[in-house]
């Protein structure tokens, strides 16, 4: 599923080519993906400009002169920029036609993506108005972490509890994890506050990291230009399982936390189960 880092550099590499331009049309071919598709959606948006694409979690955000697309990539789609003569295939449900020639082309072949719209403020609709914090946001810290974590679920459970933290999703936890050097089945009420310090740090230090790489590209994934993502090339320990751990050589081991793969160095991760 295309997580923060993914969806991050779809917006980034279509902003702008996107940005201050109008909506000329929506061609709408599959009228339902995880929810119904608004059926005037091509009228309600065309002439509309494109203030500005921003993302809230995992959503794209098309800022217009009134209202707001939302857009959710599923579990394996993509928002790819292409020219509006480009002939579609099977899987390309929705094309947004822009005046400057250029079309975004939603193309999700397990049909569990979205495009919804949302009057006045994007962050009122039910989807976001719950969500928890930008993990990239300047107020997140060591602090706000400490604070989130007063619960007895494991720690990587809640991190990725989207009403705590939004975006991070399995495997940047995974990630994360282990450079701050924390079990995965940690309770997250003890952690310390050390811990939690060291925790924010990695978290934002491997989603800019794999931003940076263009996100990771375990099956499908294409940024708005098409191109794969290469931080599954930097993984530390995320689907390594049985391998040896890259900082002190013990063997990377694997357990299942609510039907999720975790990932962890028993070494570098050691006597994190016990309650402090």
């Amino acid at each position: 599923m295309p997580e923060l880092p993914e969806v991050e550099t779809t917006r980034r590499g279509l902003a702008p080519h996107v940005e201050q331009h109008t909506i000329l049309d929506v061609i709408v071919r599959t009228p339902s993906l995880r929810w119904p598709i608004p059926p005037q959606i091509a009228d309600i948006t065309r002439g509309q400009r494109i203030i500005a694409l921003e993302r809230r979690a995992k959503y794209l955000i098309f800022r217009l002169d009134s209202g707001n697309i939302l857009i959710h990539l599923g579990m394996s789609g993509s928002l790819r920029l292409t020219d509006a003569q480009t002939p579609f295939q099977k899987h390309d449900h929705i094309d947004i036609v822009l005046t400057n020639g250029n079309c975004l082309r939603l193309r999700d072949p397990r049909r569990f993506g979205a495009l919804l719209w949302q009057e006045g403020e994007a962050e009122s609709h039910p989807l976001l108005n719950r969500l928890g914090i930008e993990p990239l946001a300047e107020q997140f810290d060591g602090e706000i972490l400490y604070r989130l974590s007063r619960c007895h679920a494991a720690i990587k459970t809640v991190l990725m509890d989207s009403h705590r933290v939004v975006g991070i999703g399995n495997i940047y936890a995974n990630e994360a994890l282990f450079h701050a050097g924390i079990h995965p089945e940690l309770p997250a009420q003890n952690l310390t506050r050390h811990q939690t310090d060291a925790l924010s740090d990695a978290i934002r230090h491997i989603l800019l990291r794999a931003i940076d790489a263009g996100g990771s590209s375990l099956r499908d994934f294409l940024d708005g230009h098409g191109n794969p993502g290469y931080f599954q090339q930097q993984y530390t320990v995320y689907g390594r399982s049985g391998q040896p751990c890259l900082r002190c050589g013990h063997t990377i081991e694997h357990l299942r936390q609510q039907q999720r793969s975790s990932y962890f160095c028993p070494y570098c991760q050691k006597n994190q189960r016990q309650t402090k």
